[in-house]
């Protein structure tokens, strides 16, 4: 009955970074470096710990299908503007195209970039169209455009996944003004940079800017995204979404991070204290990152070869092979704990 399956799932799909950390244990590593997934190394904020369980006590009813408690909060840390929730970035990206894609619409997607924007768009039955960045990564706006025209949703990740870099305001304003379509902006690390750029909302009302709970308040385990949306986009989400997409849990404790203002700014120190040292200190090139990693060239290695070594000495980092547009010879490191990033700094020079 295989042949039954859509064509689009019978290639790759999303590339997890698990072999490694498998190369790791079976190395007989027993303390192991996990600098692979961009993940925050820290336990959530105790408000969001403790919001959580509380929640379970009422987790034999449905949540909340608006999610109002988590909505007034967000209006409260962000301002008044119009947010929709998801199951993690993931949820909201797989919504906005089944809002807004028919079989045979075009989608653009910036790359090198995060792969589940051309990958959930092709199973909407989208026609996917890649729109190369510059060689220092940057995005030419009027590149951008050009090549974007006719698309019915645009793709651009800032700071981006796995680059690091972020574009400015003035390259997103000039790309939000230029399209036809929708702009979805990926902020899934944007509190690691200085880019505000939800000031852009009140200017484009094309503009949705998808933010994340995995990072800055370490909730990956729980799956909580949210983006800022026009508010006419707002019922069409609603009618679109998976009904109860985030669970009773996720919304409380989500609630519960947000509510404390010392936890990310200790851990976004702690990013960038760490970025400028890999910048200083890894042996070989890096780029500029504005994220909570760092891009590395490891030439005349590849990734996958860099990868493996690495992980038989307890380090677990991402190959870049998978990203599209992107060259076999990078690796992506998250920044972990102290001990993780010395462990990566003895073992990169090692390279």
């Amino acid at each position: 009955m295989e042949h039954l399956v859509r064509n689009c799932f019978k290639g790759e799909g999303y590339v997890f970074a698990t072999g490694a950390a498998e190369i790791a244990r079976a190395s007989g590593n027993e303390k192991i470096a996990r600098l692979a997934s961009n993940e925050n190394p820290f336990p959530p904020p105790a408000g969001a710990i403790n919001a959580g369980v509380d929640a379970l006590h009422s987790v034999n009813r449905y949540p909340d299908e608006r999610v109002e408690g988590l909505i007034a909060a967000l209006q409260a840390r962000h301002g008044a503007f119009h947010f929709v929730t998801g199951v993690g970035m993931d949820g909201i990206i797989e919504t906005v195209i089944r809002v807004l894609v028919d079989p045979g619409d075009k989608v653009a997607v910036s790359i090198p970039t995060f792969s589940f924007y051309g990958l959930a768009a092709r199973a909407q039955g989208g026609e996917v169209i890649n729109i190369q960045r510059d060689e220092d990564f940057a995005v030419d706006p009027a590149r951008f455009v050009r090549e974007a025209r006719g698309a019915k949703v645009a793709f651009i990740c800032s700071p981006n996944n796995p680059t690091g870099n972020a574009i400015t305001l003035e390259c997103v304003d000039e790309i939000a003004a230029g399209l036809d379509g929708i702009l979805f902006l990926d902020n899934a690390y944007v509190e690691f940079a200085d880019c505000p750029y939800q000031e852009l909302l009140t200017h484009h009302e094309n503009l949705i800017i998808g933010r994340t709970f995995s990072k800055i308040y370490a909730l990956a385990g729980l799956r909580v995204g949210y983006a800022f949306v026009p508010g006419w986009f707002v019922p069409y989400y609603l009618r679109a979404q998976t009904p109860f997409a985030l669970s009773t849990v996720a919304a409380a404790a989500a609630e519960g991070a947000l509510a404390d203002g010392a936890y990310p700014r200790t851990y976004r120190e702690h990013v960038l204290r760490w970025r400028a040292r890999f910048s200083r200190e890894i042996p070989l090139r890096t780029y500029p990152s504005d994220a909570n990693f760092v891009l590395v060239n490891v030439a005349p290695h590849t990734g996958e070869e860099a990868v493996e070594t690495l992980a038989k000495h307890g380090v677990v980092v991402r190959s870049c092979t998978s990203f599209p547009g992107l060259g076999d010879h990078y690796i992506r490191v998250s920044i972990g704990e102290d001990w993780e990033n010395e462990r990566f700094l003895q073992e990169i020079g090692k390279l």
